[in-house]
């Protein structure tokens, strides 16, 4: 894992309050497969995973930042994974299209729910995406994961809509299948990213635009660190992370670690309980 140059952390004593839409996990369960982590056979306490999003939502409105909740329906157990469900950027709302035919009906109910709460420029996919699964937001770039779940050809569909340049990312590693998994934007044009789960030429690219981005450990990255979420100054990521914390706080931020074991059995965390929505 790369460190910090220079011996001083930087000041960050300010952060931008963020406007998050979650939904609370009240039909959670793994009743199917549909990435490495998940695995039917395993018994899931839905209570236990509750308690751990009310955690995470309870942890966000003490930080300042605005919590939305979008109702869960009935079998949609992956519904509490918001961040799938769209992409906001400039108050524009990107409908996501699933691959899995499980969760396909998520994406029409998430733009229901802006449509419904006063958005008016919403656009219907043309090509499967999943939302902030594969959609990240720098200052400069949205980044665009490939390879698993997202088509290629949605990247072009955001870079027309949202008027942003759109930088293509190829992952491969299938533990990985989602953007977010791999990678997490910290500040800025910022980030912190696992090299492995890149295809070569797309670490080239992160490499470039990114130089002083914080590689993470492939022992952080089995244990979803990067399934994390930043305003600025706090990152909240899973409280199982090893050595990232200590990179974080080199770097001037301040790592905050939540329990979200019970969700990681549906492959999701911190992250993938989030959608944020920029105005």
């Amino acid at each position: 894992m790369t460190a910090h140059l220079g011996t001083t952390p930087p000041e960050r004593r300010t952060w931008r309050r963020r406007h998050y839409l979650m939904c609370r996990p009240d039909h959670f369960d793994v009743v199917y497969s549909i990435n490495p982590w998940m695995d039917p056979k395993k018994p899931v306490d839905t209570s236990l995973a509750v308690l751990q999003w009310e955690q995470l939502r309870d942890l966000y409105l003490s930080l300042g930042h605005t919590v939305d909740l979008i109702p869960p329906l009935p079998g949609l157990p992956d519904m509490v994974y918001a961040a799938n469900g769209a992409t906001v950027v400039d108050g524009r709302v990107l409908g996501a299209d699933f691959r899995n035919h499980q969760r396909r009906p998520e994406g029409p109910a998430y733009l229901a729910w802006f449509r419904e709460n006063g958005f008016t420029e919403l656009r219907e996919p043309l090509h499967v995406n999943e939302g902030e699964g594969d959609f990240l937001v720098t200052d400069s770039f949205v980044l665009a994961g490939y390879g698993f779940r997202s088509d290629a050809r949605s990247h072009l569909e955001a870079q027309s809509f949202f008027g942003r340049p759109v930088i293509s990312l190829e992952l491969v590693d299938p533990r990985y299948y989602h953007l977010d998994t791999a990678l997490a934007v910290l500040d800025g044009d910022e980030i912190m990213y696992h090299p492995q789960a890149f295809a070569p030429a797309s670490r080239e690219v992160l490499g470039r635009l990114f130089p002083d981005a914080l590689e993470v450990s492939a022992a952080d990255a089995a244990v979803f660190s990067l399934n994390a979420v930043s305003d600025g100054l706090n990152v909240v990521i899973p409280e199982a992370a090893g050595d990232l914390p200590v990179h974080l706080r080199e770097r001037g931020f301040r790592p905050i670690g939540m329990d979200m074991t019970e969700l990681l059995k549906g492959g999701g965390s911190v992250k993938c309980c989030t959608l944020e929505i920029r105005h």
